[in-house]
Formats: C-alpha cells, structure tokens, sequence
C-alpha cells in the first residue's frame, strides 16, 4: 500500500482525569472520515510520548517544557482533599491547610500540584507510587490525600468524600503537541477545542467561497429595479416634470365654442 492509499488518523493523549468526549465527539462528526484514536498516558510520560510522535496532540496537565512543544491552556482546576465519609473535616464545606495540621497527608510520586511551600499536615513514611494507591491509603484510614478534583472523581469511592482547599497550588489542564509537528489536523482539532465553528475553524476557507457568497447579494441587487415595477403603484406622468397628477382637464383638442342659446 501507498503512502497516498494510507487512512489518516488522528491521536490524542490525555492525562487521568480529562474527560475528552465532547470533543472527540465534534471530530468524529466534523472529519469522519479521520478515525481518532485516544492514548491514555500518566501525567508523567505525556509530554516524552508527544515528543517521540507516540500521538499527534494532548491533554497535559501544565507545566509544559516550551522549547519543543507548543501548549494552550484550557481550565484550571480547583484543589480538593480526599477524606473518608466518618472523617472529622467532612463537617465543613471547605477545608484550609491550618485544619489538616495533625493530618498525615500522603504524597504520591504522580502528583504534579507544585508544593514549593511544602504540603499541609504532616508526611508518611512512604510516598505511595501512584495517586490510585494513595486513595486506597486514604480508604484504609492511613492518611488524607489532596489533588486536582477531576482525580477525586475519577478515584470516586463510596465510602469516601472531598472538601474543597483553601490556599493550595491548582492545577492547569493544557492542549499541547509538538512544535515542529503543527499539521492540519492538529490545527483542526486546536479549533474544536477553542469552540470555533466548520466556517470559522483555522480560517480554511477557499478562495472562492467568499466569491459564491456575495453572488446572491448581487444578484438581489439586480431584481430590485424588477421588483419595484410590480409594486402596483401608478406611474409618473412623463409630461408632468415635478412629478404632480396631470391636470383633468388638459388635452391637445382645440377649445369648444359656447353652447347657443334657444330660441
């Protein structure tokens, strides 16, 4: 088969946590002709798999290393702590770091909040390595876990519940591809994301849609005159030059005589 014959395709990466339907959902009814494949990578390996052109574009979670790919922030997400249903803190409605202070707070390798000021609460002898294992952590009663809300969905267990963070680092979901790689497809699907119509996406229109569109225009333009005339309105007299109703009585017939008088 020839490079010409081969099907496009198009891959998405995301990060546990993006939930990327509605926008597989307008590419598969924009380019349906284009198969998307979905890639699931850790947060970890999303950006080395964009680089080696393991996918096409992806949903990363920021920061984003500029120098070789390309990345559009989206969403930031709110920051939640991760609690069992019986716990003391699920009597409130948001949570602040002074209130997990006696907490042992556990730290999965995968996090990617940006703890520059270190985490709240007191640390476990162990990073647990992934952000699923913490959750069974928390579910063992062995600590409380904080991460992006889309995790604590995502990890949704009934036997446990979250409560917003005040003054915690958030986290930013962004679309990024490589640089070097910015093809049309790419530029298709940056336009899904960004909520631009067919019409208006990337501005591919052809030279000579503009044209068909102002042909009806000029072509309502030269009925008018036409449809003017069949308005039923009575037309000027052409020997009345300031546009008056001709005088009743005029006639190009010489004036009649008086009438006689009987005798």
């Amino acid at each position: 088969m020839t490079d010409s014959q081969v099907t496009p395709s198009f891959r998405l990466a995301y990060v546990p946590g993006v939930t990327p339907t509605k926008w597989v959902r307008i590419w598969n009814e924009r380019l349906p002709d284009v198969p998307l494949t979905l890639v699931a990578v850790s947060p970890g390996e999303a950006c080395g798999l964009l680089r080696e052109r393991g996918a096409d574009a992806g949903f990363v979670r920021l920061p984003v290393d500029g120098t070789d790919l390309s990345a559009i922030p989206l969403y930031t997400e709110a920051t939640v702590v991760v609690i069992p249903k019986d716990h003391v803190v699920a009597a409130v409605d948001e949570v602040s770091p002074e209130d997990l202070a006696d907490e042992i707070v556990l730290h999965p390798l995968d996090d990617t909040l940006d703890w520059a000021g270190g985490l709240p609460g007191r640390p476990a002898n162990e990073r647990p390595a992934t952000t699923a294992d913490a959750v069974e952590l928390v579910a063992a009663g062995v600590g409380v876990l904080i991460v992006p809300q889309s995790l604590a969905r995502l990890h949704h267990r009934k036997d446990l519940t979250y409560r917003p963070l005040t003054e915690a680092p958030e986290s930013r979901i962004a679309l990024s591809w490589p640089e070097d790689a910015t093809t049309d497809q790419v530029e298709d699907f940056i336009g899904i994301v960004r909520g631009r119509t067919v019409n208006s996406s990337r501005g591919r229109t052809q030279p000579g849609d503009q044209q068909k569109r102002k042909t009806p225009d000029k072509a309502a333009a030269r009925r008018k005159p036409t449809q003017a005339k069949q308005t039923g309105k009575p037309a000027k007299n052409p020997r009345n030059s300031s546009g008056g109703a001709a005088k009743s009585g005029s006639s190009k017939n010489p004036k009649r005589g008086k009438p006689r008088r009987r005798p």
